[in-house]
C-alpha cells in the first residue's frame, strides 16, 4: 500500500518543482544566449541548449536524490538518539520541552499543562519537533524529490530554447530575454508563496535579477567570442 503524502511533504515537492523548472529556465537561456551572442547557427544554438537541458537535468535529478536523502539519513540519526533520551532521561527530555514552551512566554501553568498532555499523547513526536524543528512521521521522498526535478528542469529549459531558435537572428536575443524574465517573475512569485516567505516581491526581484546577471554575463562572453 502507497502511503499517502501529507499537505507539508506535497508543498515540499511542488516548491522543488517550481525550483527545478526556475533552474531549467536560467541555466538554458544563459547558454544559448551566450551561444547566440558568438554565432548565428541556429543549429549549433539550438544543440547547446538540448546539451544544457540534458546535462543540466541528470545534474539536478541526482543532486535533489543526494541531497533529500542526506538530510533523511539525518532525520533518522535524531530520531534515533531522541528515542535513546526517551528511554534514559524522560524527566529531562520532559523538562527541555517544557523550558522550550517557558521560553515562548507561555503562562508556566499552561507550560507545564501542554508539556504533560503532549509527552502523554506522543512523547516522540513532541520531543522531536521541539528539538529538531521537523515531524518525524513526516519525511520527503529522496525518490519525489528526483522524479520531480526530472520533470521540472527540462519543462523550464523549453521555453529559452523556442525563444532562441523561433525568432529571427536580430530579434532572437532580446526575445528570449523578455520571455525568460516574465517566466522568471511567475517562478520567483510561485516559489515565495510555497515558501510561505513574507517578502514575496523581493524574492521576485533576486530571482529576476540573478537571472538576468547570469544571462548577461553569458552574453558578454558569447560576444568576445564572437567571430
Amino acid at each position: 500500500m502507497v502511503k499517502k503524502m501529507s499537505l507539508a511533504q506535497k508543498i515540499n515537492v511542488l516548491r522543488a518543482t517550481v525550483m527545478g523548472a526556475n533552474d531549467g529556465i536560467i541555466s538554458v537561456a544563459a547558454i544559448v544566449i551566450g551561444v547566440a551572442a558568438a554565432t548565428n547557427n541556429s543549429y549549433s544554438i539550438l544543440i547547446s541548449g538540448l546539451s544544457g537541458s540534458l546535462a543540466g537535468t541528470i545534474s539536478m535529478c541526482m543532486g535533489e536524490y543526494v541531497s533529500v536523502s542526506s538530510e533523511k539519513d539525518s532525520q533518522r540519526k535524531a530520531i534515533t538518539e531522541e528515542q535513546q533520551r526517551l528511554k534514559h532521561d524522560f524527566a529531562g527530555e520532559y523538562d527541555y520541552v517544557k523550558q522550550k514552551y517557558l521560553a515562548q512566554d507561555i503562562d508556566p501553568q499552561l507550560a507545564e499543562q501542554a508539556t504533560k498532555e503532549l509527552m502523554e499523547k506522543d512523547a516522540m513526536t513532541t520531543a522531536v519537533q521541539e528539538r529538531y524543528g521537523f515531524n518525524p512521521h513526516e519525511f520527503t521522498s529522496p525518490y519525489a524529490a528526483a522524479i520531480s526535478s526530472f520533470i521540472s528542469f527540462p519543462l523550464g529549459s523549453v521555453l529559452p530554447m523556442l525563444a532562441v531558435t523561433l525568432f529571427p537572428p536580430a530579434q532572437r536575443i532580446i526575445a528570449t530575454v523578455i520571455a525568460v524574465t516574465i517566466a522568471l517573475v511567475i517562478t520567483g512569485y510561485l516559489a515565495a508563496v510555497l515558501g510561505n516567505n513574507p517578502s514575496r516581491w523581493k524574492s521576485v526581484v533576486r530571482n529576476t535579477v540573478s537571472g538576468l546577471l547570469t544571462m548577461g554575463v553569458t552574453f558578454l562572453i558569447g560576444m568576445l567570442l564572437k567571430h
